[in-house]
């Protein structure tokens, strides 16, 4: 009998029992074949119907027009930076950022070994608690596309509505943390892509959506495995894919539909963050970090009144089974990660255990 606990991690990060259930059959023979999905071919048949199934699930669940692609690829977000500059953006074009945090910089960083980089806002001198008004906005003349990181892990704040963008400019959305945890309009994006390690599946893959005319903007002279109409016109299968992360991706997309799809995420997330915020709101011992207009409902940043009591309160969480609530080492603190997977009942034994800690040293604090 397996032993789970509550599970807080930013990533890789909780994922749905019952996929971790389902996986632990299709390791040693996928659909009766005889053979495990970490070992069949990805040009056989049985690989080719994870493959499409996957896609198909995908699809389905965020109502994905059939002018765009979807993509699996390595590398994960990352890898992402780099590639989608390299076909985006065009020598003398500039790609816009709104920059909200770390993740934001690293991808500006990337594109700007490329080409030129514009910063149409940041809320770096507010050490990114707060993102910035949407009116405060800056675009330069005609970019090449406009990124946005919709989620923001590391100080716990997220767009619940995207900033407005230039008109025919393509939005780029870096989802990687918030993918799939509430309803979206694909319409409204030019390229999505997402690191499947926080809401989708396992490190090392990464989900794209990307609107067909975009695939083809991309330079011949690049390598063809950093072509997205290589990956597309091969459906994600020009090189051997990460196949046991397609196959959790699917099992996940399914698991997402039958949890009641995307409006179904929104109102589980929603209540989950609401809990949570509420303790910390009223605690007079705790306090979130982000801004309440800006936060997240997948990554919860709080403090204690010292870092002391921090790190105290960590490792009595940790002997309560309740793990990853460490803060990221850039910012410090504690975070709770409270993706799609993480279910309401983690949260409260989560709020309950601040609630007993908050209690018992609240006094000596005052002492």
């Amino acid at each position: 009998m397996s032993h789970r606990i509550h599970n807080f991690c930013a990533g890789p990060a909780v994922l749905p029992e019952a996929v971790l259930r389902q996986a632990q059959t299709d390791i040693l023979d996928l659909e009766g074949t005889g053979i495990g999905v970490l070992e069949h071919s990805h040009r056989g048949k049985a690989f080719a119907r994870v493959r499409d199934d996957a896609e198909a699930a995908c699809r389905s669940l965020a109502n994905i027009p059939d002018d765009y692609d979807v993509l699996f690829l390595q590398g994960g977000a990352s890898h992402q930076f780099a590639m989608i500059p390299l076909n985006l953006l065009p020598d003398g074009a500039t790609a816009d950022f709104v920059v909200t945090g770390t993740w934001a910089k690293k991808a500006m960083k990337e594109a700007a070994s490329i080409g030129a980089v514009h910063v149409a806002a940041t809320g770096e001198d507010d050490s990114f608690h707060r993102l910035p008004d949407p009116e405060s906005l800056r675009w330069s003349a005609g970019p090449a596309y406009a990124h946005v990181t919709t989620n923001n892990t590391i100080v716990g704040t997220e767009w619940a509505a995207l900033p407005p963008t230039p008109e025919g400019v393509p939005l780029v959305a870096d989802m990687s943390s918030d993918i799939f945890s509430r309803p979206l309009d694909i319409s409204q994006f030019g390229l999505i892509y997402a690191g499947a390690q926080k809401n989708l599946g396992p490190s090392g893959i990464a989900l794209i959506i990307i609107r067909k005319d975009l695939v083809e903007r991309g330079r011949d002279t690049l390598p063809a495995i950093l072509q997205y109409r290589t990956h597309a016109k091969a459906n994600s299968l020009f090189n051997t894919p990460p196949t046991f992360g397609v196959y959790v991706m699917g099992k996940v997309f399914r698991w997402i539909e039958a949890e009641g799809g995307l409006k179904g995420m929104a109102e589980r997330n929603g209540a989950k963050a609401q809990l949570l915020y509420d303790f910390l709101d009223a605690s007079s011992f705790f306090r979130g970090t982000a801004d309440p207009a800006s936060r997240s409902l997948m990554n919860v940043c709080f403090r204690a009144p010292t870092e002391s009591l921090e790190a105290e309160f960590i490792a009595e969480a940790a002997r309560q089974g309740l793990d990853g609530l460490k803060g990221h080492r850039s910012v410090g603190g504690m975070r709770a990660s409270i993706y799609n997977a993480c279910s309401l009942e983690s949260v409260q034994a989560l709020v309950s255990a601040l609630e007993a800690f908050e209690t018992t040293h609240r006094g000596a604090l005052a002492g």
